[in-house]
């Protein structure tokens, strides 16, 4: 684990979204929703439950400012795949049941339950901002619509805030807060949707074939 933990702080947590949160001081609040906001949280459910198969670039921003670049596949539900760019050595691999961290370069790994993750609220079906998680926060700038959510079980565990374009519907960005109140921005580009994907992408044994789509 001393290993793991030196590598977390060497690249700025630029995983957090798939690494397990743990609880955080204060609850959180739960957000005044309008009937406006309402429609919106609708609209955009029923946008990331109609994802199936995506791929796009992103380009992630840790509290201590380091940037990771890389590409990600998504194959909804539970399974996704974040390979990041040289000199980055990481990959992140979840399979439905559980996320894999996977150190090139130490070769080394390291294993979650994806349920205890954050990437749990994008990959689980079907999505919905329901009872199972507290909207803390519904914001609109111009033609952005951003939403932050805690997960209901775990109140007090962390912050997923989803940013969104809204004509059309388009996921372009998610923070995550995690359990020491540091924000890591993960922003999306060249997104594609609808693609037949290649299963061995989220299984375990490719981490360790090299595999790269």
């Amino acid at each position: 684990m001393a290993w793991f933990l030196r590598r977390c702080r060497a690249l700025g947590a630029a995983f957090v979204l798939l690494v397990p949160t743990i609880a955080l001081a204060a609850a959180p609040t739960p957000a005044v929703v309008t009937q406006e906001d309402a429609l919106g949280l609708q609209r955009f459910a029923a946008y990331l439950n109609g994802i199936r198969t995506m791929t796009a670039r992103f380009r992630q921003t840790a509290n201590n400012g380091a940037v990771s670049t890389g590409k990600l596949w998504v194959s909804r539900p539970g399974r996704m795949r974040f390979e990041y760019d040289p000199p980055n050595p990481i990959t992140l691999l979840a399979d439905s049941t559980y996320v894999y961290y996977w150190d090139k370069e130490l070769k080394q790994a390291s294993k979650y339950e994806l349920r205890s993750t954050p990437a749990w609220f994008l990959l689980r079906d079907p999505i919905s901002f329901g009872s199972d998680v507290i909207v803390t926060s519904v914001q609109h700038a111009g033609a952005a619509f951003g939403v932050t959510v805690v997960e209901s079980a775990r109140p007090d565990a962390g912050s997923l805030t989803l940013v969104f374009t809204e004509n059309p519907p388009t996921l372009r960005q998610w923070i995550v807060v995690d359990q020491q109140a540091k924000t890591t921005t993960v922003s999306l580009s060249d997104l594609q949707f609808g693609m037949a994907l290649d299963p061995m992408l989220f299984q375990y044994q490719s981490l360790f074939s090299g595999s790269n789509r």
